[in-house]
């Protein structure tokens, strides 16, 4: 029976899962924010929606920056 070598360890593959690593911490640092974050924004669209539409100021900026 022949053992199987072990894979050299190269710098381009440490690179790679170090990145891996690191995104997958970014994205379970993020996740608990989220998940509380979605209850609140429903409940401010289902308020805005009982008020209708209203022109804020924020509104009337976006309808002069996108005229052509």
């Amino acid at each position: 029976m022949s053992q199987a070598k072990p894979l050299p360890l190269s710098r381009r593959h440490v690179f790679a899962v170090a990145g891996a690593a690191g995104a997958l911490a970014g994205a379970a640092a993020v996740l608990p924010k989220l998940g509380s974050a979605v209850p609140a924004a429903a409940t401010k669209v289902a308020a805005d929606k009982a008020d209708g539409y209203q022109a804020t100021p924020h509104v009337l900026r976006y309808y002069q920056t996108a005229r052509v």
